[in-house]
């Protein structure tokens, strides 16, 4: 197969419509219209989801980027600060956007005092579909491309390779995961969840999540790091497998007594 897509959906003058953005603006729609399923007969919880939906938009964003920045091109943008604003440039983290949405999920219970143990689950359930659809858009964008390879559906990456080269799909790999990540935790909440401690699903994400980027990054082209055996992404995903297999590990059953996150 081979990717020569435009990146650009529509154009109207100086206004462009990206693929990458458009399946961004899916993904977070998804999530809002998951929310409202679960919640659409409790509009009090409803109201603070919505607010609270608003804070992690803008702190996951600032957190992708400013990871970006920091965990793959940080001389790069020393060197070119005014890049730093560009983000239609490319240039988000995966591991950023957690830790941003950590920190303005943590951010939102010191301010407005409210206990967010019981929302997190609900919180964090579409989160893959939004992580699936971006994804996507990267696909569109001929970036995060994989390892050279001879299977029977690599991908020539006309936009990238100027030889002809076949790549492995890396974007739909992580999207078909992100999206099969979807489907288990929705039977974990409906089924498992009750019988289990907050935050279990919670958890369970994060473990299933970056338990498979760190596989997936196997057949991806490093970033950097290219004379080290594991990439910069294998790096930042195991102090999330450690502390989500470990709360899971502690916290087994709905009896035991809730850890601080």
């Amino acid at each position: 197969m081979t990717n020569n897509l435009d990146p650009i959906v529509v154009q109207f003058g100086p206004l462009l419509i990206r693929w990458y953005g458009l399946m961004l603006g899916i993904g977070v729609l998804a999530c809002l219209l998951v929310y409202y399923i679960c919640n659409k007969k409790n509009t009090e919880k409803l109201t603070i989801i919505y607010d609270l939906t608003i804070w992690l938009i803008i702190g996951g964003l600032l957190g992708a980027r400013v990871g970006h920045i920091f965990f793959y091109n940080f001389p790069y943008f020393v060197a070119n600060p005014k890049e730093i604003i560009f983000i239609n440039h490319g240039g988000l983290s995966s591991h950023g956007l957690t830790i941003g949405l950590l920190v303005t999920a943590w951010m939102y219970h010191k301010i407005k005092k409210i206990d967010l143990r019981e929302y997190l689950d609900l919180m964090i359930l579409p989160i893959p579909l939004l992580a699936g659809c971006i994804r996507i858009g990267n696909y569109f964008n001929s970036e995060i491309i994989g390892k050279i390879t001879n299977v029977p559906w690599g991908v020539y990456f006309a936009r990238v390779d100027s030889e002809i080269v076949f790549r492995h799909p890396q974007q739909l790999y992580e999207a078909l995961t992100c999206f099969i990540i979807f489907g288990i935790m929705l039977y974990t909440y409906k089924k498992i969840q009750p019988k289990k401690s907050q935050l279990f699903t919670f958890f369970f994400f994060l473990l299933m999540y970056f338990t498979t980027r760190f596989l997936l990054e196997f057949t991806k082209e490093p970033h950097n790091l290219k004379n080290f055996f594991l990439t910069t992404g294998q790096i930042l995903s195991i102090p999330f497998m450690i502390w989500s297999g470990w709360w899971i590990f502690t916290n087994h059953n709905k009896n035991n007594t809730l850890s601080k996150i």
